[in-house]
């Protein structure tokens, strides 16, 4: 086979289709592209589109070439390389294309290009990209990774530094800051759980309630833990009387605590049932939809979901023992969940001793954990964003309550969600570790 076999297919791409009007003129659906001084060649080349895809053994004539890039900068139009009677790789547009092809035998991949089974095809997406690029071939998909040189590599090659796929050499997105900061897994969520190229038309992003019909709704509440439970305190609510604005600019983070006069339950017990607790859960029933439950606690969650979970691991709080307990925000109890001396709760602990000073152990650790499935029932694309979101507004809950409260408190930018699964026995694609908090009475 020589280079000359290759065949470049030119197709709508999903929903696209020209409607012709006046001599030299038509409008590209669904983008509204008016295109006009279209010569007789180009809108025989749109009728042609719409009763099907067109082929060319070699470059398309000069009239033709500039149809398909009007076309490829709205998005319109996917392009199929074939050689002989084998389909290669179709470039496959989500968006307008950007920038100009040029000519390119060799490259590498990019660090941000994955591929992955999409149904019965197997796709290379990348986040910077304009464009999926759909594997065909097993024989592409050796030579992404190097394997040989054919009569189509430089084509190949070409097409994928065109799309953004490809890149000349490493040092292209190594050797410069942006690129180099960004890891692939950190640029991939960013772009695949806002709203972007792929996502403008809500078909598939936000709270579509796709699972609705197919699966059963979490439910507001966990399973509960064995063991029996310790009750907690029910604070005044009114007693705590110090000023927002006063707990805002006191509010520091402390990676230093008073073992000699540790915190108290009462003190856990008030500090939980006003940040955590479940003040009541409302219950949804519309007809033809599954019947949910919504509850409602002090701070603030998307759809009234309130996914998160409070795991205290409490070493030195006077009138409790110590231990990993799991707070039911419903009933304002500790359930005993694991010992404290259980090696996977002392490697949750561990980590904690890096963000304290001189390597102090917490008197108590907030693990906070997301039962995924609550809010992954309802949304698509965005729920583990927003996962991370909700932390973030417990977190600053906590900072300021145990602030007016006397006690100070320090977040962690991580935790062993491996150790969490251990320790809990819960499985970690149902529930997971998504934050800490150390807490407890300041030096």
């Amino acid at each position: 086979m020589t280079g000359s076999d290759l065949r470049t297919v030119y197709a709508w791409t999903s929903g696209s289709k020209a409607v012709l009007g006046a001599p030299g003129a038509a409008t590209v659906l669904p983008a509204k592209e008016q295109l006009t001084g279209l010569l007789p060649m180009q809108g025989g080349a749109l009728k042609a589109l719409n009763a099907g895809p067109i082929a060319f053994d070699g470059p398309p004539p000069a009239p033709i070439a500039d149809l398909v890039d009007r076309l490829l900068a709205i998005g319109a139009l996917q392009v199929t390389v074939t050689a002989g009677d084998e389909q290669l790789y179709t470039v496959r547009p989500f968006r307008g294309a950007t920038g100009g092809r040029a000519e390119a035998s060799t490259g590498v991949l990019s660090r941000f290009t994955v591929l992955r089974r999409d149904g019965g095809e197997l796709v290379a997406e990348n986040p910077r990209s304009w464009c999926d690029v759909v594997v065909h071939s097993g024989a592409v998909a050796g030579a992404l990774v190097g394997g040989g040189d054919t009569p189509w590599t430089a084509r190949l090659w070409s097409d994928l530094r065109w799309t953004g796929h490809a890149v000349a050499d490493d040092a292209v997105e190594t050797g410069v800051f942006p690129t180099a900061s960004w890891s692939p897994h950190e640029l991939w969520f960013h772009r695949r759980s806002t709203v972007g190229d792929r996502s403008t038309s809500w078909a598939h992003f936000g709270p579509t309630r796709w699972a609705d019909g197919r699966f059963p709704p979490v439910p507001a509440a966990p399973d509960s833990y064995p063991g029996e439970p310790i009750s907690l305190p029910v604070p005044d609510l009114d007693v705590l009387t110090v000023p927002l604005a006063r707990a805002v600019e006191e509010r520091v983070s402390t990676r230093s605590f008073d073992d000699a006069s540790p915190m108290t339950v009462n003190e856990l017990g008030e500090l939980l049932y006003r940040c955590a607790r479940t003040r009541g859960v409302r219950t949804i029933e519309k007809p033809g939809t599954a019947t949910t439950e919504l509850p409602s606690r002090p701070y603030p969650s998307g759809g009234s979901i309130y996914e998160l979970e409070v795991y205290p691991v409490i070493r030195n709080v006077v009138g409790v023992a110590p231990g990993m307990y799991h707070y039911d925000s419903i009933e304002h109890v500790l359930r005993p969940v694991s010992a404290i001396d259980e090696p996977a709760v002392q490697r949750l602990l561990s980590p904690a001793s890096l963000t304290l000073a001189d390597g102090e152990r917490p008197q108590v650790m907030l693990t906070i954990a997301a039962r995924a499935g609550r809010i992954m029932w309802t949304y698509e694309q965005m729920p583990y964003a927003v996962i991370l979101k909700h932390v973030g507004v417990l977190t600053q809950t906590l900072y300021l309550t145990a602030t007016a409260m006397g006690l100070g408190g320090v977040a962690q930018g991580y935790g062993d969600t491996t150790a969490f699964a251990e320790a809990t026995g819960r499985d970690e694609l149902m529930e997971c570790n998504v934050g800490t908090f150390v807490v407890g009475r300041p030096r």
